[in-house]
């Protein structure tokens, strides 16, 4: 595990008790969906493993261990090309069922610290431990607790980060991976944050980065130096957010699920992305874990939304209003891929995000309830969980939802989740 020393831009738990302002971790499983597989069959312990595709060399890379990424492997990387690069790499198919579960009893954990965790997707969420100092001590050291609670409990590994906002917490378990523990002193921000890539900003990507070493800023540093106007004349809105990161500032709170007034889950991709089908395959598994965490909280949406970040840095949004609240996995699909195929020009792609969100949340107790479409949404809610259930034993590609078109393989999806993810972690 790696622990930034009492030196240096980033202190250990006993500087935390210096620091009341440090209070928001960033809690992050270590290659996921890989481990998991790596846990349940020992065997592959390791060895090279492959989430998603196929050894065929159809399909696309979902996630993949350290031992595969050595070789190149990333996901969101053709099958063919994950193939080539490591040819004795383990391709397994995705079980999407199995690493939720597994991601409930980590969100479990994590509740056990503090009410406000913020899931942005199965493996990673925000956590805001103000004021739980007294009853766990100080940030620093829950983190540790929380890793160490984590690894005993699943048997996986966790990296975290410790700081005063969801941007710089992000940054520091981005930064500390694999087995990380990273706490970001807020009096020496600037001096861990402006000696990095700009590519480190959120949301930049390839294409917004090489415009900013166009316009010769390559350093977290040079961005924060650069006129704010120069910015937002040359990205718009997204030039003040870019600025803003570059200061370390970020005021966004950590929602609870039960408090959100909207849930989404999104990832990110390792490369941008043209072909819609294969768009299409990864949008399927996000409305997935979308329709699982809202009817987890005991709300249904009466919006569902679109969001694409294409590969020029813009960001598209759409949304669809129902004519029923629902947290029906199905219904939540339709609304979701109508709003790819008759919303999402196709000069809108290749895309660098995905997105799928649920807002307009209503309360079950709140809702007036009418027979027909309330038996009918059970039915439906049945058919989730046997679906689920069937996804567990059998795995992912055993069963599909009628009137959903193929993917481009079975087992192709998205890596990750969660607005400022990205697919390997």
């Amino acid at each position: 595990m790696s622990l930034a020393g009492a030196s240096g831009w980033c202190r250990g738990q006993r500087a935390s008790n210096r620091m009341p302002t440090n209070h928001i971790l960033h809690v992050d499983m270590d290659a996921f969906y890989a481990s998991v597989e790596q846990r349940d069959r020992p065997e592959l312990r390791g060895k090279p493993v492959i989430v998603g595709g196929t050894a065929e060399n159809r399909g696309v890379v979902c996630a993949a261990s350290y031992e595969a990424r050595k070789y190149g492997v990333h996901s969101a990387m053709p099958a063919v090309t994950a193939r080539r690069l490591c040819p004795q790499g383990v391709f397994l198919p995705i079980r999407m069922e199995h690493y939720a579960q597994i991601a409930r009893q980590i969100r479990e954990i994590m509740l056990s610290f503090t009410p406000l965790v913020e899931p942005l997707s199965l493996d990673e969420a925000f956590l805001d431990v103000h004021g739980c100092e007294q009853l766990f001590g100080p940030a620093a050291e829950i983190a540790g607790k929380i890793k160490t609670r984590i690894r005993a409990g699943t048997g996986l590994v966790a990296s975290v980060g410790v700081a005063p906002n969801k941007y710089l917490a992000k940054l520091a378990s981005d930064s500390s991976k694999p087995d990380g523990l990273l706490v970001i002193d807020p009096e020496r921000i600037t001096e861990f944050l402006w000696p990095l890539p700009v590519g480190r900003i959120w949301g930049i990507g390839k294409k917004g980065e090489q415009r900013l070493h166009h316009l010769g800023i390559r350093t977290i540093g040079e961005l924060a130096a650069t006129p704010a106007r120069k910015l937002i004349d040359q990205f718009g809105d997204s030039g003040h957010y870019m600025w803003d990161l570059a200061h370390g500032r970020d005021d966004r709170p950590v929602v609870a699920d039960r408090e959100a007034k909207s849930v989404s889950t999104e990832t990110t991709f390792a490369r941008d992305i043209g072909d819609r089908e294969m768009l299409r395959g990864w949008l399927l598994e996000l409305v997935e874990q979308l329709g699982q965490r809202i009817r987890q909280i005991g709300v249904r949406a009466r919006t569902v939304e679109l969001k694409l970040r294409s590969s020029d840095f813009r960001t598209h949004t759409r949304s669809l209003t129902l004519a029923t609240p629902t947290d029906v996995t199905d219904a939540l699909w339709q609304a979701a891929a109508e709003l790819f195929e008759k919303r999402i020009a196709r000069n809108m792609l290749p895309a660098r995000l995905l997105g799928v969100g649920a807002s307009g949340l209503v309360r079950e107790g709140d809702m007036q309830r009418q027979l027909f479409e309330e038996t009918l949404t059970e039915k439906q809610r049945a058919l989730d969980k046997a679906m689920d259930a069937i996804r567990v034993q059998f795995g992912t590609e055993v069963i599909r939802r009628g009137g959903v078109r193929p993917r481009p393989h079975p087992g192709d999806g998205p890596a990750r989740e969660g607005d400022e993810n990205r697919p390997d972690s």
